[in-house]
């Protein structure tokens, strides 16, 4: 009796779940797909900017059950213990043994503040919707004591390692807003230092350019070539020989792979190695890794998708070369929007790796009028948008590119940003 390919997917985040709703999308019934994810919910991190200004948690959550029952995926509640690629089986932490065709291994990033001394100890970090809302716990006592008359000082801090940096640039410019519109902007100095070259520098010199002119109207100190080698409690300390006081310190720490792979081949933080255009793990022949699990070193949601939608056009087309006559390839493209709370920043951009650990990704040299960067307050309608259609989509188990949906949302970003952003001429 024929028994159809069992693809093994571990991590329900953005990769993963793109990847098994493309693939249920492909090929129905003739794959069995098994879900394995180590929390009930998918949680939609971009938008957990809002917690700390106020925001609905409960509108970040989707129940993995009900996206699974609808596209008959089997799911469990575990966490990856080892991969056998010889047997071609994983173990999970509880002991249990699962046999995969394919496996996919979107078990995302990790964060891992105590590579720089103090960190943990001194700064509010941001990652989980806990730290956000802790951050926005810390938010009121400041306002607090500025209304009791007290001049503060706020220190955002990107530090080497991440592999992330728009949403620290969110929360600052946020911040700002909140400020304002509570008047209390006049009290507080607000300073941002990153270890990059440029603001944003994997988003090259149009969002640098964005950036540092949104910074200068708003009083915000901004500061590149600042890698932090030391907190201290009220200062943090720099490889240039500079320091910096803060009342209140928010950083977004170094990323690292949140599983370890010592099987399989990863680089330096323990992100697995790929092969650029199928996200197939090296040296593998049905094993893969998209999104934050991968080597990429942009970690970014729309990222992941186009990842996880090149995964699972290349294993569907190997179990029914029907079914994808031309599988998609990653094409690294970065969208984003950047919200302000008055108003957001919209960035597309053509991206390329170069082998340079300092910069190991830049703008492609033939983005030529693809790369675009605008700011409008109307851009915050689009990530507002956003922000209710992927959830909708997973809930339904539709992938972030499928359906009807998905070719409104495409046709209304596409027309937002002829008129909202313009190419940037280097």
């Amino acid at each position: 009796m024929h028994t159809a390919p069992r693809v093994v997917i571990v991590g329900a985040g953005f990769a993963g779940l793109e990847t098994a709703f493309t693939l249920h999308a492909h090929l129905g019934d003739r794959a069995r797909l098994l879900l394995i994810a180590d929390q009930r919910d998918f949680v939609f991190k971009p938008n957990s900017i809002y917690l700390p200004f106020g925001g609905d948690e409960e509108k970040l959550h989707v129940p993995l059950t009900d996206a699974a029952v609808r596209r008959g995926i089997d799911l469990i509640r575990g966490s990856l213990a080892r991969v056998d690629t010889e047997a071609n089986r994983i173990k999970l932490t509880d002991g249990t043994l699962e046999h995969y065709d394919h496996l996919v291994l979107a078990t995302g990033a990790a964060m891992r503040p105590e590579e720089v001394p103090g960190l943990a100890e001194y700064a509010r970090t941001i990652w989980t919707p806990e730290q956000m809302r802790e951050l926005g716990d810390e938010l009121e006592r400041l306002q607090g004591d500025v209304e009791a008359r007290q001049t503060k000082h706020v220190l955002f801090l990107m530090p080497p390692g991440n592999k992330c940096a728009g949403p620290l640039y969110e929360i600052a410019f946020m911040a700002e807003t909140w400020l304002r519109r509570h008047h209390l902007r006049d009290r507080v100095c607000l300073t941002f230092t990153t270890f990059e070259a440029h603001f944003i520098q994997a988003f090259g010199p149009g969002i640098h350019k964005l950036v540092a002119e949104e910074f200068h109207d708003r009083g915000i100190n901004g500061y590149t070539h600042h890698a932090v080698t030391r907190v201290d409690g009220g200062e943090v300390h720099y490889a240039n020989g500079t320091s910096r006081t803060y009342d209140l310190l928010v950083a977004f720490p170094p990323y690292t792979a949140a599983v370890d792979y010592p099987t399989l081949p990863t680089d330096d933080r323990g992100f697995l190695l790929t092969e650029p255009d199928t996200r197939r793990v090296r040296g593998t022949d049905n094993v893969y890794a998209p999104g934050d699990s991968g080597d990429f070193p942009v970690k970014q949601a729309f990222l992941a998708f186009l990842q996880a939608d090149a995964v699972a056009d290349d294993i569907a087309a190997r179990i029914d070369p029907a079914a994808v006559k031309h599988p998609r390839r990653f094409e690294p493209v970065s969208m984003c929007v950047m919200e302000m709370l008055d108003k957001a920043a919209f960035a597309q951009v053509p991206l390329e790796t170069t082998g340079d650990a300092a910069a190991p990704v830049r703008v492609d040299a033939d983005a030529d009028d693809d790369y675009l960067v605008g700011v409008s307050p109307l851009w915050r309608l689009g990530k507002k948008a956003l922000g209710v259609y992927l959830p909708q989509q997973f809930h339904a188990g539709r992938p972030f590119h499928g359906g009807l949906p998905w070719h409104a949302m495409e046709l209304g970003l596409k027309g937002m940003s002829k008129a909202l952003a313009s190419a940037v001429k280097e």
